[in-house]
């Protein structure tokens, strides 16, 4: 139980009895992570429609917010490709061309996300996070990839690209191929493949700034700019003054449903990536508050004239590779992106906007999980198609559309699932204790006159009449061999059930009592024997017919009819 201050700053757990041994890999972390994340944030801001420096703005309060707020001790928060291209498909329409209005706009989207978390935290609905099952996630993000690389196609190769769907901006750019710049495709090209060999051969390097400052002082050596190659030019000096900024209500109405849309999948980002990080140092991480700590962020991030934010897998990574034993960690990128901003503005603007783009489409390319796909198909073939079928969907119907899509996929294949669950019909094998599957047991025996059957899943709508009509064909099939006098319902796998499927099982005891068939149930626990009793099933089926365990009922079974059975090795 945290009590004091730690109950309303879970951050402040992680730092009880730190040693000093850990300051030193804290500090190295901290100074590494900065390295990767600045360039790297600047990138994600063009992503998002801003100027690169935004993106520095932008991860300057969750750097410092979540150090207190959250209960990972390795994740990395902050501006990420997911939710910088969220905001661009949002905003784009709305803002018309004016920068000052989508500036305005990105950061009020902000301030909504971090609303709609932290309302979200106090509901407790950090389970959500389940809401993208695996192969839904990594075809979303694959998804999302394809369209942060088609995105990036006019910068890495000076051609002028138009259009806000991936098939728009194809067409546009191969019609403008021939204003192909070569100086800037060979530049960006140069910077990936760069950015791919520090990735495989040296990955604790800080490869992002490596590349971008080379690529900076060969453009700057060779005068470049003047040959074509854009720079990122000016940056204003320190750091904005704290604020709201003013949206008028009717635009407030629009940022909603895609704030919605941001804060499930970056939540859903921030989860998955804390869970499998803790896991690895066996430590354990807070869903609800995790959700807060995201609001607490994006809440900062806003007030900073920034965008909506989430956290780096990458940088995360990064962070752990290098040691990081504590958040503290972040305290010391904090530090060195605000030496950057107040002492480095002249080395910053000499960035190449193709080495940026070159960036975002190194970071593209690591969110497509082939792996992962490949498991996929090892493992079943619907879970592949789940994960095709989304990266389709987002790459066809856009991000936003996508995400909703997403869900339904992942909701509509749980459906599938229970509404075709397993089921089994359960006898003794010889030497093995308990009932087990006959069809996992060819040498499995059921009583003779006895049917125990066990359906795998909750009982809901979805599976109801699915579970009545099985049922019976477990009674037909075993009805072929002696007459079954007894019908027992192996209830250990329905952990949830609803009124439409005890309707189901009410018809079930009804349609057996008519064939002079007794129903009874085993391995009923509390919670169900409390729906049964409200829904009137327990007078109907009888309090004598529920029963705790399968020998509780052959033992009544036996008592009833004098009935032998086969060799039973033992009790379940």
């Amino acid at each position: 139980m945290i009590n004091g201050p730690a109950r309303f700053l879970p951050g402040l757990e992680q730092f009880r009895g730190y040693q000093r041994a850990w300051l030193r890999p804290d500090v190295v972390a901290g100074v590494t992570v900065a390295a990767y994340l600045v360039p790297q944030v600047m990138a994600y801001a063009t992503v998002a429609g801003l100027p690169p420096v935004t993106g520095l703005w932008a991860i300057l309060g969750p750097l410092a917010v979540y150090v207190f707020l959250g209960t990972s001790r390795q994740l990395s928060v902050g501006p990420e490709s997911t939710t910088a291209l969220l905001t661009a498909v949002a905003l784009a329409p709305l803002a018309a061309g004016d920068a000052g209005r989508y500036a305005a706009l990105a950061a009020m989207l902000a301030l909504l996300v971090g609303a709609i978390c932290l309302v979200g935290s106090l509901a407790r609905f950090g389970v959500l996070a389940d809401l993208l099952s695996k192969p839904v996630l990594v075809g979303y993000l694959a998804g999302t990839a394809g369209i942060m690389i088609a995105s990036q196609l006019g910068k890495v190769t000076g051609v002028r690209v138009d259009g806000e769907t991936i098939p728009g901006q194809l067409r546009s750019f191969l019609a403008n191929l021939s204003d192909l710049h070569w100086p800037t495709t060979i530049l960006a090209t140069v910077v990936l493949s760069a950015l791919l060999l520090l990735g495989r051969w040296a990955p604790r390097a800080p490869g992002p700034l490596l590349a971008v400052l080379a690529a900076s002082v060969v453009v700057a050596v060779f005068s470049l700019s003047e040959h074509g190659i854009g720079v990122v030019g000016a940056i204003p000096p320190g750091v904005p003054v704290p604020g709201v900024a003013g949206v008028a209500a009717a635009d407030l109405t629009q940022l909603v449903l895609p704030a919605i849309g941001i804060a499930l999948v970056g939540f859903s980002d921030n989860a998955l990536t804390a869970r499998a990080f803790a896991g690895r140092h066996g430590q354990r991480v807070d869903a609800n508050r995790e959700l807060g700590a995201m609001g607490a962020t994006n809440l900062a991030a806003g007030v900073m004239h920034g965008f909506p934010v989430s956290c780096s897998a990458s940088r995360t990574t990064i962070a752990d590779l290098a040691g990081a034993r504590t958040q503290a960690y972040s305290l010391v990128a904090l530090a060195a992106v605000l030496i950057v901003l107040f002492g480095a503005r002249g080395i910053l603007a000499e960035f190449p906007t193709a080495a940026l783009g070159a960036l975002v489409v190194f970071a593209a390319l690591r969110l497509i999980d082939l792996p992962e796909f490949r498991r996929f198909a090892r493992f079943r073939r619907s879970e592949l198609v789940l994960a095709l079928g989304t990266t389709a969907a987002v790459l066809i119907f856009g991000v936003l559309y996508g995400i909703g899509i997403a869900i339904a996929l992942s909701i509509l294949d749980l459906l599938r699932r229970v509404a075709r669950a397993h089921d089994a019909i359960l006898g003794f094998v010889p030497g093995l204790a308990g009932m087990h599957d006959i069809d996992d047991y060819p040498e499995a025996k059921p009583v003779p006159g006895l049917v125990i059957y066990r359906y795998d899943a909750p009982l809901c709508f979805a599976n109801a009449e699915d579970f009545r009509t099985r049922a019976l064909e477990s009674v037909e099939l075993l009805g072929r061999d002696a007459p079954v006098r007894w019908f027992v319902l192996n209830a250990e796998a329905n952990v949830e059930v609803d009124l439409t499927a005890l309707d189901a099982v009410d018809q079930l005891r009804a349609e057996l009592d008519s064939r002079g068939i007794v129903f009874a149930m085993a391995r009923v626990k509390q919670d169900l024997r409390d729906a049964l009793d409200a829904a009137g099933l327990v007078d109907r089926v009888g309090a004598d017919r529920l029963f705790p365990t399968l020998p509780t009922a052959l033992e009544a079974y036996r008592a009833a009819t004098g009935a032998t059975r086969p060799d039973d090795p033992g009790p379940e």
